[in-house]
């Protein structure tokens, strides 16, 4: 499975994709931040945006896409700048109907290290280490893309798995039932 990660923003929008062979099997495929000049006007900013995430899922081409969510900013600027970098990476996967999650800051924070209320520089770390990378992966952007990624993977085998034992636990009602209603005849 190739996930793409990515962290929305404005003005540094980080991505990340992630290959995984097994869940615990993690190989960072490539991690950079899409830049766009705050001196832009904002359409402007959203169509270079639109540009160089595009480019990445076209050369990529992940099986899932995972954003993160804005959760809550006091910055209301921030939030919108946030908001409007996440809804044109949702516009491109469902272009290539690519499935899309969301996920919380707190919870790709607990998935990579353990606690929600990790910093930067524990999320930085848990994510080098899973990857088995040595050079610091920066700035956050990037390395919170990639733990987006891990988060998406570790969260879809474990959303599979279950719906696969609810698929079989059904299967198995189903056929209970069907002999008991077979034997009454």
């Amino acid at each position: 499975m190739r996930v793409l990660g990515i962290d929305p923003g404005l003005t540094r929008c980080g991505v990340g994709v992630v290959d995984a062979s097994g869940a615990r099997q993690l190989r960072m495929v490539h991690v950079e931040v899409v830049r766009t000049p705050s001196d832009e006007p904002l359409d402007r900013r959203l169509l270079l945006l639109e540009k160089g995430i595009a480019s990445i899922v076209d050369a990529y081409r992940p099986d899932r896409v995972s954003i993160e969510r804005v959760f809550s900013q006091h910055n209301v600027r921030t939030a919108m700048g946030t908001a409007q970098a996440g809804a044109v990476a949702v516009l491109i996967a469902a272009r290539r109907t690519i499935p899309v999650s969301w996920r919380t800051p707190t919870e790709v924070k607990a998935a990579v290290t353990g606690s929600g209320r990790a910093d930067k520089a524990q999320v930085t770390t848990m994510v080098m280490r899973l990857l088995g990378v040595t050079e610091p992966i920066k700035p956050a952007d990037a390395a919170d893309a990639l733990a987006l990624a891990i988060t998406d993977i570790w969260r879809f085998a474990g959303e599979d798995r279950l719906a696969q034992a609810l698929a079989a636990q059904s299967l198995a009602a189903q056929g209970v039932r069907s002999r008991a209603g077979s034997g009454a005849r």
